[in-house]
């Protein structure tokens, strides 16, 4: 058992710093857009998301991807507390009771050595879903399945789970599998209708699309020399506008 803990150790590492370098991708972009030409468009700085089993919750994502519902089961009774089950009528929450609990309980009431409650995984970390991606990782439509499919898969690996080796290297391959597509769809769209190629992506790829996508038609204005043309801030257009109309009489 020994090497195997340790191989998932290792291949949980890849996974964090394969993610890492996605976010960081994205706060390079992010930064640029936001403090850049299109900084007048947004109504705030948007925040990186946490990466692997890590949260921010100063990102909206990370907020998001906190209430995502997990299978869990009880280990011990909740004295009071029955009216978070809604199938249940009793006042108590009886040990060995299963339920939905969103992710940021889980994790709150979570504990080794105290067992409270088992965390159960979601369908699409069991085995039947890591074959169909160790197969072909492009044919699921990730957005369906879960979102935040590599988010919550990351925080999946807080939780002490004999399978989190075979979790975290699914997650490394399917995210290697699907990036080179993703990335070639992005930079070969150029004014076309992309809803098509997104709708199927998962937040994270979602983000990465995007940036392709800027990445590319900031190439494309280059090109046309349309680059290093200066336009005026809307706040300086606003200010001569009214000073015109302070000079008429």
């Amino acid at each position: 058992m020994a090497p195997k803990q340790q191989g998932g150790r290792v291949v949980t590492q890849q996974t964090r710093s394969l993610l890492n370098i996605s976010v960081n991708i994205l706060g390079i972009q992010l930064l640029s857009t936001s403090f850049g030409y299109k900084m007048d468009t947004l109504s705030y700085l948007p925040v990186q998301p946490g990466v692997g089993m890590e949260e921010n919750f100063l990102s909206l994502d990370d907020i998001l991807l906190s209430h995502e519902r997990l299978p869990i089961r009880t280990e011990c009774s909740f004295p009071r507390l029955g009216f978070l089950e809604k199938s249940s009528d009793t006042k108590d929450i009886t040990e060995g009771t299963k339920m939905e609990l969103p992710l940021w309980l889980s994790k709150g009431l979570y504990e080794k050595k105290r067992r409270v409650l088992s965390v159960e995984l979601p369908k699409i970390y069991k085995e039947g879903w890591r074959t169909v991606f160790n197969a072909d990782p492009n044919v699921v439509d990730l957005h369906k399945m879960g979102p935040y499919y590599y988010g919550l898969g990351s925080q999946m690996l807080h939780f002490d789970s004999p399978e989190n080796p075979e979790i975290a290297q699914t997650l490394l391959q399917t995210f290697i599998g699907r990036f080179r597509r993703n990335m070639d769809s992005s930079q070969n769209a150029y004014n076309e209708d992309t809803s098509a190629l997104v709708e199927r992506l998962d937040c994270l790829e979602k983000a990465l699309f995007t940036s392709g996508q800027s990445g590319l038609n900031s190439f494309q204005s280059w090109e046309k020399g349309q680059a290093s043309q200066l336009t005026a801030s809307s706040l300086v257009l606003n200010y001569r506008k009214r000073k015109i109309n302070d000079l008429q009489p």
